[in-house]
């Protein structure tokens, strides 16, 4: 594995291909992970941070473009884990899955004091993404940020006039105790973070984040829950948003005044700047924790260019027009894979979820990372998946063919529902079964389990080979088990991907680095 090295080779490529925004980075870049005393709250803590930022900078491209980040483990505080992984969530990485990120599954970890190369393709994919450490809960305590591919021929462009760094609204879950410290499931967390800023709840008046507007201008918003935990109930006081994106995927323009969005998931909405020029409250209420908005908690605040610098009146949010997840038509590939029926599908499997009070299981597996990454058992000869570790967690899938997942929920099954499941290298087509939506269900990375009753099923095609992750991203239940890998077309996946040099030496150098694992 390569140590510390510099990407200033590849600057001309950045300047010739990359969107100039002030701050944001990509998409070739130094991408350095290192520890720092943070207060975005008025508490200060030590934390995680990428290039001196909290959240991380924001990484931008073009539909197409080839991303080259150089991840720089500068990590030295232990309690928060020196390793490191980057998963670079919602991009497909049909032919790089040695490049998606996960820790055990498709890689080991990279080891402080060294680097490692993210090389992979935007390809045919546009839209708003996000990346995280995906090593234990590493990133609850900061390693995670925004994502941006943008499209020149974005088919809503003429809906909006602003799309750039000051339209990414991010919302963070925040805790006072480091992740690995507190406990194994927080009830709720200390602040809500809206673009890094935020207020706990019988904390100080502490500054908020400030999104300014020009009466007159329609606003591209894009909403990134980047949370570790609750979901959260976003907002604009006075304003309606226009929804035309869903976890990268355009869809067709609908109009809500609120976006229940699960951690995650992904939302690009226009704002038309067109009520009094006066300042007005951004609100993202989580499912758990402090629920409320006293004192400024879990707000941010809207301003118009011309209004006075103050905050707005008191004032608790209200809906009357939330947006319906299966109202969210896809532009394109409007039908679910497979035939419109119930089981009209090659293959089926089934998800039973149980928990035994400190552990998630499916199937009857909690899963538990093995010491060698599953990409690299496969590229080693193991071809059949009951040989694949972790044992009762790997599972075989065929190539070019329908799958169908299920995922059952009762009323004491998953604690702690709903989840938000993401299955890495695939856009989902989700469906609640009993509507039986397969003529334009939603298409979606990440998709909400739903609670005692119901059967949220997707279906997608297997035309990716390698092992992908699929677990629930609430991080403290993953961590928990709650996760198994899809290896799809085990057979092929040596000749769909061609690991770099640096990748082959990560295993050895975290094995010497750590010979007793983290």
């Amino acid at each position: 594995m390569s140590k510390f090295q510099s990407l200033a080779a590849f600057v001309a490529i950045c300047l010739a291909h990359g969107r100039l925004v002030a701050g944001a980075i990509g998409p070739v870049a130094d991408f350095t992970v290192s520890n720092a005393n943070i207060s975005p709250d008025g508490f200060t803590r030590a934390a995680i941070v990428v290039n001196n930022q909290f959240p991380g900078p924001l990484i931008t491209g073009n539909k197409g473009d080839n991303f080259k980040i150089n991840v720089i483990d500068d990590l030295t505080d232990d309690d928060m884990l020196t390793a490191t992984t980057i998963h670079w969530h919602g991009f497909f990485q049909k032919g790089t899955n040695w490049a998606d990120g996960p820790a055990f599954v498709n890689q080991c970890p990279i080891s402080k004091g060294n680097s490692f190369l993210y090389d992979f393709s935007s390809t045919t994919q546009a839209g708003t993404f996000w990346y995280h450490s995906h090593l234990s809960t590493q990133y609850c305590d900061g390693l995670r940020g925004p994502m941006v591919v943008y499209d020149p021929n974005d088919p809503h462009k003429s809906l909006y006039d602003v799309d750039d760094e000051s339209t990414i609204i991010t919302l963070v879950d925040w805790y006072h105790t480091l992740a690995r410290q507190g406990p194994r499931f927080p009830l709720g967390a200390d602040s809500v973070l809206i673009n890094g800023l935020g207020r706990a709840a019988g904390g100080d008046a502490t500054a908020l984040s400030v999104i300014t507007v020009t009466k007159g201008k329609r606003y591209r918003f894009r909403l990134v829950n980047i949370s570790c935990d609750p979901n959260f109930v976003f907002s604009i006081q006075g304003h309606s948003m226009t929804v035309i994106e869903a976890d990268s995927v355009s869809v067709t323009p609908y109009t809500v005044d609120s976006i229940h969005t699960y951690a995650g998931m992904r939302y690009s909405f226009v704002l038309n700047a067109d009520q009094d020029e006066s300042n007005y409250w951004i609100w993202a209420i989580p499912s758990v924790g402090t629920v409320t908005t006293d004192g400024g908690v879990n707000s941010a605040i809207l301003r118009y260019d011309t209004a006075e610098v103050v905050e707005p009146d008191p004032a608790s949010p209200s809906s009357s027009n939330p947006l319906v997840e299966a109202n969210l038509v896809p532009l394109t590939d409007l039908a679910a894979p497979g035939n419109p029926t119930v089981g009209g599908v090659d293959y089926a499997l089934n998800l039973d979820f149980s928990f035994n009070g400190t552990e998630f299981f499916i199937n009857g597996s909690p899963f538990v990372p093995p010491t060698v990454p599953v990409l690299l058992q496969i590229m080693s000869g193991t071809q059949d998946a009951a040989s694949l570790l972790p044992s009762g967690s790997v599972y075989s899938l065929p190539s070019n063919a329908v799958v169908e997942l299920s995922f059952p929920i009762t009323a004491t099954n998953a604690p702690g529902a709903p989840h938000p499941f993401h299955l890495h290298g695939v856009s989902l087509l989700a469906r609640l079964q009993h509507h039986l939506q397969l003529r334009q269900p939603p298409q979606r990375d990440v998709v909400n389990t739903g609670t005692a009753g119901d059967n949220v099923t997707i279906r997608f095609r297997t035309d990716n080979p390698g092992p992908w992750f699929l677990h629930c991203h609430i991080d403290f239940h993953l961590e928990a088990g709650f996760a198994v890998v899809l290896a799809e077309d085990i057979p092929d996946v040596a000749d769909a991907n061609s690991p770099s040099a640096a990748w082959n030496d990560l295993c050895p150098t975290y094995n010497s680095v750590y010979p007793n694992g983290l």
